[in-house]
C-alpha cells in the first residue's frame, strides 16, 4: 500500500517520463565507444546541470591508480578520460546509497545492418532504439531523474547519495573502481542494468586475451614456400571450444550448477594479413572466456595459456610459439548476498508496485558490481529495464519497463531516507 506521499511520488515520476526519454536520446547520440565518450559524458554534465545535481569529474589517471590491485592492464591511453559523479550530503549522517550506470557502449558496426543510423535514436511500437538505449542509457536516465522526481515531489533527499555514471565497463571495470579508488563509495548499490525487473543475483568472472600467431610470408606464386597464418589460427579453435567445455564440466557451487552451460567462451575478433595476394604473416585473435565464482583470474589465465601451448606443441611444425596477452577484464565472479537489507527494500518497493515478489536472475556475463563487490566489500545488485539485442543490430529498449524502474528507484530513495531518518541500516 502506497502512503499519500509516496503517490505523489509516482505522479512526479510519470510526469518526467518525458525528460527522461529525452535525456535517453541525448545519451545515445553521444555515441560513446571506447576513447570517444566525451560526448555523452558532456550530455550527462548538462542533464546533471539542469536538474541542479553537482558534476564531478572523477580521472581514470589519478595518482596511485595505475597501482590498484584490482585495475585491468589496457594497451589503450587514459589519460583525459573521466567519470561523471554527483554527490549529495557527502557528510550526512546515516547509509550511503549508490546508484551507479554506465556510459560507454560496444561498437554498432557494421552500421548498414541497422534499419537507422545507430546513433540516431528512434521510437516505434513502444520502444526505443539505438546503440546503448537499453545497454544502458535509459536505465542511467531513470535513476537520475528518479532523484529529481523525488525532490520535485517535496521530499527531502538529506541521507548520503552519490550518482554514478563512469566508463569502460564493457571492456575493464576500471571507470567504476576509480570513482572507489577516489572515495566515491557507499553502503548500498543499484544498477540499473537492462536485465528487467527482477533481482540480479549473480555473476560470472570474465577474462580478456589476445593470441598473436606469426607465419611465414611468401608470394602466392607459391604458397607452399610460405606458413598461413590465418589458416594456422583457425585451427586452434576447436581448442577454445574444448577450454570452453572444460571450464563448464568443472565441479560448481550452486546456483551455477543449475544451468547447462554458464561459462562462455567467445571469439570476438579475428585479424590478420596485409594483402590479398600474399601468405600472410601474422594474424591476431582476441577472446573472452567466462569463469565460475571461487576461481582467481590468474587460474584461467594459465589455463588459456596451456590450451595454447598443448595445441602449439601438437602442431610440431617448428612455428614459433603464439604470443599470448592478457588485456582488459580479468574480472572475479561473485554471488549477491540477496539477504542484503537494501535488495529487501527494493523488493518490497517492486512488490508494492507490481503485486509480487521479483524473481532472482543469475547472469553468464559481468557487470560493475564486481568493483563494488571484491574492491569495496559493498553490497548491491542490479534492476533496469527491459532491453532486447544488447550488443546486437537494433538495440531497443522497452519504454514502459523504463517507467517502472524510474518508478521504483524513486520509491526506494524515498524509502531508503525514511528508514535512515528512523535509525535504521538500509545497507
Amino acid at each position: 500500500m502506497l502512503t499519500a506521499t509516496e503517490k505523489r511520488i509516482v505522479e512526479r515520476c510519470e510526469a518526467l517520463m518525458d525528460d527522461t526519454l529525452a535525456l535517453t536520446r541525448d545519451l545515445v547520440r553521444g555515441y560513446s565507444v571506447l576513447g570517444q565518450e566525451h560526448g555523452a559524458l558532456e550530455a550527462m554534465e548538462r542533464w546533471f546541470e539542469r536538474l541542479d545535481l553537482p558534476a564531478i569529474r572523477v580521472s581514470l589517471d589519478a595518482p596511485g591508480f595505475a597501482d590498484h590491485p584490482h585495475r585491468a592492464p589496457t594497451d589503450w591511453p587514459c589519460e583525459g578520460r573521466y567519470n561523471l559523479v554527483a554527490q549529495l550530503n557527502a557528510g550526512a549522517p546515516g547509509p550511503h546509497v549508490v546508484l551507479n550506470g554506465h556510459l560507454d557502449v560496444v561498437p554498432a558496426e557494421p552500421t548498414d545492418m541497422w534499419s537507422r543510423p545507430p546513433w540516431e535514436p528512434w521510437e516505434k511500437d513502444g520502444w526505443l532504439y539505438g546503440r546503448g538505449a537499453g545497454d544502458m542509457k535509459a536505465g542511467i536516465a531513470a535513476m537520475v531523474m528518479a532523484v529529481h522526481a523525488v525532490r520535485e515531489a517535496g521530499v527531502a533527499i538529506d541521507f548520503p547519495l552519490t550518482l554514478q555514471t563512469v566508463i569502460e565497463e564493457e571492456c575493464t571495470g576500471n571507470g567504476a573502481l576509480a570513482c572507489l579508488h577516489q572515495g566515491y563509495r557507499g553502503d548500498f548499490v543499484l544498477i540499473p542494468e537492462p536485465f528487467g525487473a527482477q533481482i540480479y543475483a549473480g555473476q560470472v568472472g570474465v577474462l580478456w586475451f589476445r593470441m598473436r600467431l606469426d607465419g611465414v610470408p611468401a608470394h602466392v606464386l607459391d604458397t607452399r614456400a610460405g606458413r598461413n597464418a590465418i589458416e594456422t589460427l583457425v585451427e586452434y579453435l576447436p581448442a577454445f571450444k574444448a577450454l570452453e567445455a572444460e571450464i563448464n564440466n568443472l565441479p560448481r557451487q550452486a546456483p551455477y550448477d543449475m544451468l547447462d552451460s554458464p561459462f562462455n567462451l567467445s571469439i570476438g575478433k579475428i585479424e590478420g594479413g596485409n594483402w590479398a595476394s600474399s601468405v600472410p604473416a601474422h594474424a591476431i585473435l582476441e577472446g573472452r572466456v567466462g569463469f565460475p565464482p571461487g576461481m582467481a583470474p590468474d587460474e584461467v589465465m594459465n589455463r588459456v595459456r596451456q590450451c595454447i601451448a598443448a595445441h602449439h606443441a601438437g602442431l610440431d611444425d617448428d612455428s614459433p610459439a603464439p604470443r599470448v596477452e592478457f588485456h582488459g577484464f580479468r574480472s572475479e565472479g561473485h554471488l549477491v548476498d540477496l539477504e542484503a537489507p537494501g535488495i529487501a527494500l527494493l523488493s518490497r518497493c517492486h512488490q508494492d508496485l507490481l503485486g509480487g515478489p521479483p524473481k532472482a536472475y543469475l547472469s553468464t556475463c559481468t557487470t560493475d558490481l564486481r568493483a563494488f563487490h571484491v574492491s569495496g566489500e559493498i553490497n548491491g545488485t542490479c534492476y533496469g529495464p527491459v532491453a532486447q539485442r544488447i550488443h546486437g543490430v537494433d538495440e531497443c529498449v522497452e519504454i514502459d519497463s523504463i517507467r517502472h524502474v524510474l518508478t521504483t528507484y524513486a520509491l526506494f530513495l524515498h524509502r531508503w531516507g525514511e528508514e535512515a531518518r528512523a535509525g535504521g541500516s538500509a545497507s
